[in-house]
């Protein structure tokens, strides 16, 4: 990608020098700007494969260096929601109901999905320095890649939930096919989110920095650790404006309840869409400036 665009005056770089011919070049860098969508699409589903092989790369470079390798997929959310029944249980004495831990792991295996996602897409962008100057590809599918990859995580945890829900009694019912439209707007959130934050970070790189402590609060102010209802008494305000507490309250209240609140559905909706159009709408306006700024 050429670093500047040259315009050209009436004549030629071929002529005599400037100063005796009055030919005058103005060198200005590149502008952002949108390229035309439709081209732009088709060059990113003629690379699906390529964004496959990224994510797959990712997964085996995780833990291929440890002694149980990709059985660390199923044994991270297990670990997890073992560390999470600790502190809940047992050192906080909680006397919650026996749907709060499918409540409490439902929510957490979603949270860390989205949270998985804005991580690793944080620093995909300039992480792949030598991909963006040496090849040709939508930038999209660096971010898009990671959320692939937190995807393939989540997939065991949803496993796992079920085991965790059937010995706590929780209903499982034909309802659960609406997890399924839940678990594509929670993708649709997590690839805005990756792809916003991949944009920031490639002018702003503190935001590596501030990222971590900033996941943490989101969680708590998230209807993970506390129901719905409880997090709207709390937190009333807050909550009006968090998209987690649409997306992830009516996620885990269609997963334990078995209930699907209008307004949850159509906030999360709302969200879930409105991040994900905003966050590949600013990234990809931005993409021809990216091997000027690594």
């Amino acid at each position: 990608m050429p670093l500047t665009e040259e315009r050209h005056h009436p004549m030629s770089l071929s002529a005599p020098p400037a100063e005796f011919t009055g030919e005058i070049h103005v060198y200005e860098p590149h502008r952002a700007g949108m390229p035309k969508l439709g081209p732009y699409l088709r060059q990113l589903k003629s690379r699906r494969s390529f964004l496959w092989e990224l994510s797959r790369t990712s997964l085996r470079a995780a833990n291929q260096n440890t002694l149980l390798g990709q059985v660390w997929l199923v044994l991270n959310p297990l670990l997890l929601g073992a560390v999470y029944y600790l502190l809940v249980y047992v050192v906080r004495g909680s006397h919650a109901g026996g749907d709060f831990f499918p409540h409490l792991l439902a929510g957490l295996f979603a949270y860390y999905f989205i949270s998985g996602a804005m991580s690793a897409g944080a620093r995909s962008v300039t992480s792949g320095g030598r991909l963006i100057l040496n090849s040709a590809f939508p930038r999209i599918i660096l971010p898009l890649s990671s959320t692939l990859t937190a995807f393939v995580r989540f997939l065991p945890t949803l496993v796992i939930w079920l085991v965790v829900a059937v010995i706590s009694g929780v209903p499982l019912g034909p309802h659960l096919l609406l997890a399924v439209p839940y678990i594509g707007l929670i993708a649709l959130f997590a690839s805005g989110a990756a792809f916003l934050v991949a944009t920031l970070h490639v002018y702003f790189r503190d935001i590596a920095s501030f990222l971590p402590y900033f996941i943490r609060l989101w969680l708590y102010l998230s209807p993970v650790l506390y129901f719905p209802h409880e997090m709207w008494d709390r937190l009333g305000a807050i909550s009006a404006v968090n998209p987690l507490y649409f997306l992830l309250g009516g996620w885990t209240e269609l997963l334990v309840e078995g209930d699907v609140r209008p307004d949850l559905f159509l906030g999360a909706t709302a969200w879930s869409i409105g991040l994900f159009v905003a966050g590949a709408l600013f990234l990809v306006s931005r993409e021809r400036e990216f091997a000027v700024r690594l």
